[in-house]
């Protein structure tokens, strides 16, 4: 299934009363919860989900946002009313940050029909589509957690493949560098990791780049399908984002979940600053 679908899609899909679960994952690392946003307005049927409750376990040594377990992730899903056979299309303000560490969860634990609204909430809003402030109550789901589905790295495995292949690094280039960290306690990056920041990876308007123009970015990066790839960010919810523009671009590729805020909680690894 395309990871992505359009608005004009989803509206038709609606229209025809669809077996579609919609899930709003508006997040924002250092601004007002989602859930705020969600009450001012999100599209009709919309069920919200918390990146930090729901799709996250908390935050330890595993890093901010580690994998939850299977059973809270599978009672968060059902409440949510994702069936076994639903297609689920999820989606937050515009760029997809939020959304794509939900597609990418609902794939890991065995959940292939999924999609992120391409644009998010902006690109319903600027279709002239209606939004609403009403919060429905889900029929209860029966979905099942399955994990393992898709790969994924620890600080080991990201490590070599730092050496071996092609890690990237989805940061802001400035906390890649080490010139700020506003979050961890350690600024820099894996020794050997590549700098590409997801902003790379969309337009002005949020959408996703073509997939030419994907594979032409990552290209220059070192990342091809004959290479093993790997992609980490602050906590895994930006390293999400860049496993959907590879996952478009047609290079498969592993998640460090962990990220580095599970790499610097370990003072024996690395750290590299500057370009290199």
């Amino acid at each position: 299934m395309h990871p992505l679908i359009e608005v004009p899609a989803l509206d038709r899909l609606l229209r025809r009363r669809a077996n579609v679960v919609l899930l709003d994952a508006r997040w924002h690392l250092a601004g007002p919860p989602g859930i705020e946003s969600y009450r001012k307005g999100h599209l009709p049927g919309a069920v919200f989900v918390d990146l930090d409750r729901d799709v996250a376990g908390p935050p330890g040594p595993g890093g901010r946002h580690p994998l939850p377990d299977p059973a809270a992730f599978e009672a968060a899903m059902r409440r949510a009313g994702v069936t076994a056979d639903s297609l689920v299309v999820v989606y937050d303000d515009a760029d997809s940050t939020a959304a794509a560490r939900v597609w990418w969860s609902l794939r890991y634990f065995g959940h292939d029909r999924v999609r992120v609204l391409d644009g998010g909430y902006r690109a319903w809003t600027e279709a002239g589509h209606a939004v609403s402030t009403a919060e429905p109550e889900a029929k209860p789901g029966d979905f099942l957690a399955a994990p393992g589905r898709l790969p994924v790295l620890d600080a080991e495995g990201a490590a070599e493949l730092a050496r071996a292949g092609v890690l990237l690094d989805a940061r802001a280039a400035e906390r890649y560098r080490g010139e700020q960290e506003p979050v961890d306690p350690v600024a820099g990056h894996i020794p050997g990791a590549r700098n590409a920041p997801t902003s790379g990876n969309v337009g002005v308007d949020g959408r996703f780049l073509p997939p030419e123009l994907l594979r032409e970015r990552f290209a220059q990066l070192g990342a091809t399908d004959a290479l093993d790839v790997g992609a980490y960010c602050g906590s895994g919810v930006t390293a999400a984002h860049e496993i959907l523009a590879l996952h478009l671009a047609g290079i498969p590729a592993a998640l460090y979940v962990g990220s580095w805020s599970n790499w610097v909680s370990d003072p024996g690894n690395p750290v590299a600053v500057g370009e290199g």
